[in-house]
């Protein structure tokens, strides 16, 4: 056991480089004799043995941070995840979160990988997630990471951190940060899988006209009549599951493309994406 003495200022300094608990950051600096690299170290080695315990524990609480660059041209999303709701509430945890999305903005990492090993305040983002896992007590993670480029890139976060949201557009025109909000809050609203039929993958459809031709003929229709009935369906689901054909939800009159083009001629949505806390 050490017989340095570890002073009151030692461990507040020790906690605010780790964000450890003061009797942890007291124990490590005793420990260690004082040395702060070592006590850092030693907070690192209790954090990598409880995240060692809790691998199989699941971690489906968390928060979802979704930014824009400056000028409006590139964004990200990231999905950080705890075991439960009242840590994913805690101030630190969301503050955790926005550093690492912060982070993403400033040096626009292309992979998840890529975000992971980014140092962040003087450890990697992979090293800090270690950390907070022996800080918190829970098993952390950074899952989920997006990123979207466009004329014009609108971020929304709906539902406190519980889903995010990215669309880019055609254009930066007057009115378009209104527009791109409600774009968002339609997308997180109404989930839609592709911005218009062009853009629905071929197993999507095969889907959906398999289901419609078993529908179709559990009603008894007749077999010449099937193909069209089916068809029918499949344009249906264009209109209810394709972002453009969409009803507006603020304005049913509308399709999305419609109200886009009411705020500017010719405007439309070239990307979006939608993480869900979770899903």
């Amino acid at each position: 056991m050490s017989t340095v003495q570890i002073s009151a200022s030692d461990v507040n300094k020790l906690r605010q480089q780790t964000g450890a608990g003061m009797m942890d950051c007291k124990k490590a600096l005793t420990e260690s004799n004082g040395d702060f690299e070592a006590a850092i170290d030693y907070l690192r080695k209790k954090g990598a043995k409880v995240a060692a315990s809790r691998q199989d524990r699941e971690s489906n609480e968390g928060v979802v941070i979704a930014k824009t660059t400056a000028d409006g041209k590139h964004g990200i999303i990231v999905e950080v995840n705890c075991e439960t709701d009242f840590v994913a509430k805690n101030a630190d945890f969301v503050a955790f979160a926005n550093s690492i999305a912060d982070l993403a903005i400033a040096k626009n990492p292309s992979t998840l990988a890529e975000l992971t090993a980014l140092d962040l305040n003087g450890t990697s983002i992979a090293d800090q997630v270690i950390d907070q896992t022996g800080k918190i007590g829970e098993k952390i993670g950074v899952n989920k990471f997006e990123i979207l480029t466009g004329e014009r890139v609108i971020a929304y976060i709906h539902g406190n951190y519980r889903l995010g949201v990215l669309v880019a557009l055609s254009a930066n025109v007057e009115g378009i940060e209104a527009a791109g909000k409600d774009v968002s809050m339609q997308i997180a609203a109404m989930n839609p899988v592709a911005i218009d039929k062009d853009g629905v993958d071929t197993h999507t459809i095969e889907r959906e006209m398999a289901i419609a031709v078993e529908q179709i003929r559990a009603e008894g229709k007749p077999e010449a009549m099937i193909e069209k009935i089916a068809q029918g369906k499949l344009n249906k689901f264009y209109k209810d599951s394709t972002l453009l054909n969409q009803e507006f939800v603020k304005d049913s009159s509308k399709t999305v493309a419609q109200f886009l083009d009411s705020v500017s001629k010719g405007l439309t949505v070239t990307a979006f994406k939608r993480v869900q806390l979770g899903a």
